[in-house]
């Protein structure tokens, strides 16, 4: 049974361990008192089981150890257990700001229309700094990813969605996931105070994606989401016939600039460039 003003931080870990402890350290810290804390241990290799295990007699903490599997079905195997009507993705190596949550909730609860709520974010680790993330815009948002994966939502919202995708697995499942909750017609909004903390890391997950796999996951990306792109990004039918229209354009605009009359038109203009550009100076 869901509690009503439940949070859920599910957080996969993936040979962490030697950063889970300040994450975790974040989220009981936070201001917002009403929340459980599920923790899924996607097949470490390290100490990550033992850190866990230290905090799996707290007060409303869950643990799941599993094979590893990513961190889709990772996440995926956390919502299906959680009990909060809000849900909070946290990854094992980053952290959160004490009122983070608590803003993050209030936003959400006071407005239906909108399905994500974030903030700013600053760098932290082996680069220190503002994440200058752009405002949200949804055309490039089908071009970039422009939500961090730490975004609040709820789980309502979630069920309507097929998750996070399996298919995304070599990265990106994050993007891939806020782009299914646009498609139920849900707004973001970012909320203007620093609430997310992400490390950055020589070795992270992002720095190892090729040319060869990001070409895939954009592929991957479109597949998933051909709908959403054809209605709000092109058509390719529409697409195709502005193509030849301007084509067409050109053409006419060729044989016009070499045209007689196009000549002696720019050349009894002259003068008046000339004193224009005076002015400009």
């Amino acid at each position: 049974m869901k509690n009503k003003d439940l949070v859920s931080v599910i957080i996969p870990c993936y040979n962490q361990g030697e950063f889970l402890e300040e994450c975790l350290t974040s989220v009981f810290a936070s201001s917002y008192t009403n929340l459980e804390v599920i923790v899924v241990n996607d097949g470490s290799t390290d100490n990550s089981n033992e850190i866990i295990q230290q905090h799996q007699y707290q007060f409303k903490f869950t643990y799941i150890n599993q094979s590893n599997a990513g961190p889709s079905n990772a996440r995926n195997q956390a919502i299906k257990v959680a009990r909060g009507s809000y849900i909070l993705p946290l990854d094992a190596d980053d952290k959160i700001g004490k009122d983070y949550i608590s803003q993050a909730v209030q936003v959400l609860s006071s407005n239906p229309e909108i399905g994500i709520v974030y903030c700013h974010a600053e760098f932290f680790g082996e680069l220190n700094g503002k994440w200058n993330l752009p405002d949200f815009d949804l055309q490039l948002m089908l071009a970039r990813n422009l939500i961090f994966n730490c975004g609040l939502f709820r789980k309502v919202d979630y069920d309507k969605t097929s998750g996070y995708n399996d298919n995304m697995r070599e990265g990106w499942e994050d993007w891939d996931f806020w782009l299914s909750l646009i498609e139920l017609g849900l707004k973001t909004y970012r909320m203007e105070t620093v609430g997310f903390y992400y490390r950055k890391r020589l070795n992270s997950r992002d720095r190892g994606i090729d040319k060869v796999k990001i070409k895939y996951l954009r592929n991957q990306i479109l597949q998933n989401h051909k709908d959403l792109y054809l209605t709000n990004f092109f058509n390719p039918i529409e697409q195709y016939h502005q193509i030849q229209e301007l084509k067409e354009f050109k053409k006419s605009f060729h044989h016009l600039k070499n045209s007689r009359d196009y000549r002696l038109g720019r050349l009894l203009l002259l003068p008046l460039r000339l004193v224009l550009n005076l002015f400009k100076k």
